[in-house]
């Protein structure tokens, strides 16, 4: 049981730290966020289980539906910023020039 916190801790982890400090391109802060949410999918579907908690069973399906509608928003903005500015780079994104 420890050894699957720990993959999920790291995953989560690592998925923040590649956010933080590969931010050149909106695919991959986009990439690194699904990893993250990915991670607390799998750590949300396997927490009811082994706690018994029959009453957040529902809450995987909730955060995959939360996720699913941040992916669709990600991906809008990263065709809508190609066609403004011409690439995906976070550097040409101003919140100040809006």
């Amino acid at each position: 049981m420890f050894l699957t916190h720990l993959c999920f801790y790291s995953a989560f982890t690592l998925s923040g730290l590649g956010l933080a400090f590969h931010r050149t391109h909106l695919v991959s802060a986009l990439l690194c966020l699904e990893s993250m949410m990915l991670s607390m999918y799998i750590a949300l579907s396997i927490w009811p289980v082994e706690n018994q908690a029959t009453s957040f069973t529902l809450t995987p399906v909730l955060m995959l539906t939360f996720s699913a509608c941040e992916a669709g928003t990600g991906l809008a903005m990263l065709v809508a910023s190609t066609r403004t500015h011409g690439s995906d780079h976070l550097h040409n994104l101003n919140l100040l020039q809006c």
